[in-house]
C-alpha cells in the first residue's frame, strides 16, 4: 500500500482510509480480526465521527484498542464533529465536548486528526480557533482538517485558525466528479462547467490540503452503487474490460481511478467485508494510463469539449 504525507504535515498514512461508519454491528473479536486484515493490506488510518452509530462505532473501536496492547501506536485515528440533531454546530463548547467524548469512547489520549464534519454557516472563526488552540496545547489533537468545505469557507476559517488545515473530505467518484468536471469543461456552457465548490480541487492542491474522498462507489447522493448497475451499461463495460486487462476487479479500478489523480487524494472505503477490502486495496498497485482514465470518465457520461 502506497503512503502519502497528508497535507505535507509529516503525517504519513496509507492512501486508502478505512471508514468506520458501519462497524457498530461487529463484536470486539470480529472488529479486531478485521483491523488485522486492514493492516496486513497496508491500511494505517481509520476514519470515525461522533455521529457514527450514535457514538457506538467509536466505543466498539475503543474496546478493541483496549484489548490489544500496543495497537494504538501502530494506527492513526481521525474523527469528526458538527452534525447534531437537525443542525450543525461549530461552537467552542460543542467542539471541545465532542473531542473529549470521542477520546473517552476510543480509549485514547489523542486524535491524529480532528475534522469539522459539515460546514456550520453560523460559524464564528475566532471561536473555532480558541477550541483548536486548546485541543492542540492539551495534546488531545495533533492535526486538523475539514469536511465538505468550499475554498472560501476554508479561507474564512484560516483567517483566525493558526493550525494548518491538512485535510478536506469531499464526495468524489467516477459518477460524482464535479471537482474535475468544472475544470475540464471550463469556458463552455455544458452543465458540467458549473463550479459548485469554489475550485476546491485546485485550491486544495495549491494549499497542500489532502482531499479525502468518500463514497467512491455511489452515484448521486447515496442513491446506490454504480458498479454492475443496469443504469450504467457503458461505464460497466469499460470498467470490466480494463479490470480484465489489469487482472483485478471493477471495484479496484474505480478506486484506482481516484488515486490516479495527481492531487494525491486518499480514498475512504467503508466495507466491512474482509475479502472485498482485500480486493479494493489492490487499487494501490494499479496505474491507469491517461487514456484509460479519460475513457472511464467519458463512459460515465461526461463530455470533453
Amino acid at each position: 500500500m502506497k503512503k502519502i504525507d497528508i497535507g505535507k504535515s509529516g503525517l504519513e498514512a496509507s492512501e486508502i482510509v478505512l471508514g468506520c461508519m458501519r462497524i457498530d454491528k461487529m463484536s470486539v473479536e470480529e472488529l479486531s480480526s478485521y483491523v488485522d486484515v486492514a493492516m496486513s493490506e497496508g491500511i494505517t488510518i481509520f476514519d470515525h465521527a461522533d455521529i457514527y452509530g450514535k457514538g457506538y462505532c467509536e466505543e466498539i473501536f475503543g474496546k478493541m484498542l483496549a484489548s490489544r496492547v500496543g495497537l494504538r501506536d501502530k494506527v492513526q485515528i481521525q474523527s469528526k464533529c458538527s452534525i447534531r440533531d437537525g443542525y450543525y454546530d461549530f461552537s467552542k463548547e460543542y467542539i471541545l465536548n465532542s473531542v473529549d467524548k470521542s477520546l473517552q469512547r476510543l480509549k485514547t489520549d489523542y486524535l491524529d486528526l480532528f475534522i469539522l464534519h459539515r460546514p456550520d454557516t453560523l460559524m464564528e472563526p475566532k471561536e473555532v480557533a480558541e477550541a483548536f488552540d486548546i485541543l492542540q496545547s492539551s495534546g488531545k489533537v495533533r492535526n486538523f482538517g475539514v469536511s465538505n468545505f468550499k475554498s472560501m469557507q476554508i479561507e474564512l476559517l484560516k483567517s483566525c485558525v493558526k493550525q494548518p488545515i491538512i485535510v478536506n473530505q469531499m464526495q468524489f467518484s467516477i459518477m460524482h466528479s464535479g471537482m474535475v468536471n468544472s475544470g475540464i469543461q471550463a469556458n463552455t456552457l455544458f452543465e458540467g462547467s458549473v463550479d459548485h465548490d469554489g475550485s476546491i480541487l485546485e485550491y486544495c492542491r495549491l494549499k497542500n490540503i489532502t482531499l479525502q474522498t468518500w463514497s467512491p462507489f455511489q452515484y448521486g447522493f447515496f442513491e446506490g452503487i454504480f458498479i454492475d448497475n443496469d443504469k450504467f451499461p457503458q461505464l460497466n463495460t469499460v470498467l470490466e474490460r480494463i479490470a480484465t486487462e489489469k487482472g483485478v476487479s471493477k471495484s479496484a479500478i474505480v478506486v484506482a481511478w481516484i488515486l490516479r489523480h495527481p492531487a494525491k487524494m486518499q480514498t475512504i472505503v467503508g466495507t466491512t467485508n474482509k475479502d472485498r477490502l482485500k480486493d479494493i486495496c489492490t487499487a494501490s498497485n494499479i496505474e491507469l494510463s491517461r487514456a484509460q482514465w479519460y475513457e472511464i470518465y467519458r463512459a460515465a457520461g461526461n463530455r470533453l469539449p
